[in-house]
């Protein structure tokens, strides 16, 4: 932590431009990882496609189940 402090300018250089993560680690493990924005918005994105694509499969699913008189 006291070095991320330190060289917290160097690892958002490094995310930013580079597209480079830097995992930051507290007593041996691992906390955070500071990444790029962009990055970050495009995990979003998958992260709440992915989950709205499960949750309409649940949907679908328990439709099929109540159509079939379940």
């Amino acid at each position: 932590m006291a070095e991320v402090r330190s060289h917290l300018a160097d690892a958002i250089d490094r995310a930013r431009r580079e597209g480079v993560p830097t995992i930051i680690t507290r007593r041996g493990k691992q906390e955070a990882v500071v990444i790029d924005i962009d990055e970050y918005q495009r995990l979003r994105r998958l992260a709440d496609e992915t989950e709205d694509a499960w949750l309409n499969a649940l949907a679908d699913e328990a439709d099929g189940e109540v159509s079939r008189g379940h």
